[in-house]
């Protein structure tokens, strides 16, 4: 590895660049994803004549992309689906459709056109996610642009400028170039007689820190920004070597490259057009009457040779003699149906949390953001609802859909609040950055993922330590869950992976499972 860049050549590489794009905020990282390998279709031994039978439990994308690829390969497979649609956490909300959280059951009202619609759970595909989008070419999903950030959405905080709103390009310019002014000033030692006060440094520094993705000793050491050398997904990230900075100032390149998310370039992010379930429904259309809906899971029994799975539908119970399981229902639900799992893999399955996320959105009467100069990416606010985000598609049309809230992680609190507590306080707060918010939009839906009926939360969490990483414990019971059951029942899903929250995880956790079990079957045949 590259020798640590000093705090000078640091300093030297903003002075020479005239701006960055580096992330103020870990949310804006959402974009710059390690670099998955080369996207292949799993190539799974065809079973012959024995017709294998698999029992797929869950209709997310784990769990359709396991039932896609051993159908191809002449495996007899039925995908049993406890709710109305398949999916999970990947849903688009259209007119009509049923938002199934418990106690708060609601009914969307959208118009009934192709553009009005809204991603309630996952909304963007990062360019770098190789294996999703390998499927959306096969089963010929059509992709657009995901306009991510726009620099003429707006940044408000009570305590800034006394809640006026400011546009997001005036905060960030002055910002860098405040910093920037003070990290110059520093560079050519100068002293500055303590023009903040405690907090005030303290705030300054831990956006110096973020900047330039620092340690605690404010030294660069490289960042996973970068991307990962290896890894990211079902194993850990190794980091990729840091490049000196000595070497990157011998271009001036760096002006355009810091600044590629500014100005009239953005990050690359992609989703379906039409909505994100676009890729669901392609690959349930795929898969046709192998899938079957309010199939719920009674009971899981791994035997010696197979696996014996029951589940009611419509009030009549049924039983598979599967050969192979696999499941992607939630860990935390599925600690709660019969099964006959090791006491080691139970464990695991009842350490995994899951976190919390609310989305509310609107239907907008008019694209009033459109008359703002905005289109695509979204407002921050330091306010329980976050963040309002504009829609990239349908531009120029009658009306849109805007997300009117989106807290991931629960910290706000706002799927405790009653359906109208919810909408009120998302106007209130909408106003605060669009004056006339609450004439312009209509038709409100709000999701709270840790009461949404066969959910109950948002993506899983394995590690319990914060900025900390994963213990040696945590990692056991990861692998724990990861191997299968004497080679026969297999947990996938985002859950098995160590970079959760994302269709990318989901797919390779069953790619990995599809692998393993194939080995297996060479092995025996």
């Amino acid at each position: 590895m590259s020798k640590p860049v000093s705090r000078r050549e640091f300093l030297n590489l903003i002075g020479a660049s005239g701006g960055s794009a580096a992330v103020l905020t870990a949310t804006s990282a959402l974009g710059l994803l390690p670099t998955t390998a080369a996207a292949a279709s799993p190539d799974l031994l065809n079973p012959g004549s024995s017709k294998r039978q698999v029992a797929i439990l869950g209709a997310g994308i784990s769990g359709l992309t396991a039932a896609y690829e051993l159908t191809k390969a002449g495996y007899d497979c039925v995908v049993l689906e406890a709710s109305h649609r398949a999916g999970g956490r990947i849903f688009t909300v259209r007119s009509g459709d049923l938002i199934d959280e418990i106690g708060n059951r609601q009914y969307c009202e959208f118009d009934d056109e192709p553009h009005m619609y809204f991603n309630a759970g996952a909304a963007r595909i990062p360019s770098t996610h190789r294996n999703l989008l390998h499927y959306t070419k096969e089963l010929g999903v059509e992709l657009e642009i995901f306009i991510n950030e726009c620099k003429n959405a707006y940044v408000q905080d009570d305590n800034m400028l006394g809640g006026k709103p400011i546009r997001n390009i005036e905060y960030t310019t002055h910002a860098r170039g405040f910093m920037a002014d003070i990290m110059a000033k520093s560079l050519s030692g100068i002293e500055l007689d303590e023009p903040f006060t405690e907090q005030e440094s303290e705030t300054l520094l831990g956006m110096i820190r973020s900047f330039g993705d620092l340690n605690e000793d404010n030294l660069y050491t490289g960042s996973l920004r970068a991307g990962y050398a290896s890894g990211g997904f079902l194993h850990h990230g190794v980091q990729k070597d840091m490049i000196a900075f000595r070497d990157l100032l011998k271009t001036d390149l760096g002006r355009l490259l810091l600044n590629a998310n500014e100005g009239d370039t953005g990050p690359v992010l992609l989703q379906p057009k039409g909505g994100m379930d676009m890729t669901i429904q392609a690959f349930v259309a795929n898969l046709g009457d192998r899938v079957k809906f309010r199939s719920a899971v009674t009971a899981v029994q791994v035997k010696e040779q197979g696996v014996d799975v029951v589940y009611e539908q419509e009030g009549v119970r049924h039983k598979i003699e599967a050969d192979y399981c696999f499941n992607c229902i939630p860990t935390h639900l599925m600690a709660g149906i019969e099964h006959n799992f090791p006491a080691e893999y139970v464990s695991a399955m009842k350490y995994v949390r899951r976190g919390e996320a609310f989305k509310a959105a609107f239907q907008a009467k008019t694209r009033f953001w459109e008359d703002e100069d905005i289109y695509g990416g979204g407002s921050w606010l330091n306010s329980p609802i976050q963040e309002i985000w504009y829609p990239p598609h349908g531009i120029h049309k009658a009306k849109g859909v805007i997300l009117g809230a989106y807290d991931y992680g629960g910290r706000a609190g706002l799927m405790n609040l009653s359906q109208e507590e919810r909408i009120e306080l998302c106007l209130a707060e909408g106003e605060k950055v669009h004056p006339d918010y609450r004439s312009l939009v209509e038709k409100p839906i709000t999701i709270a993922w840790h009461r949404m009926n066969h959910m109950l939360g948002c993506s899983a969490r394995w590690s319990r330590n914060r900025g900390q990483g994963w213990t040696h414990e945590e990692e056991t019971m990861y692998h724990t869950l990861q191997k299968p059951v004497n080679g026969r029942h297999y947990f996938i899903g985002d859950q098995i992976s160590m970079h959760s929250a994302w269709q990318e995880s989901a797919i390779m956790s069953a790619h990995w499972a599809l692998a393993d079990m194939d080995k297996q079957a060479r092995a025996t045949a």
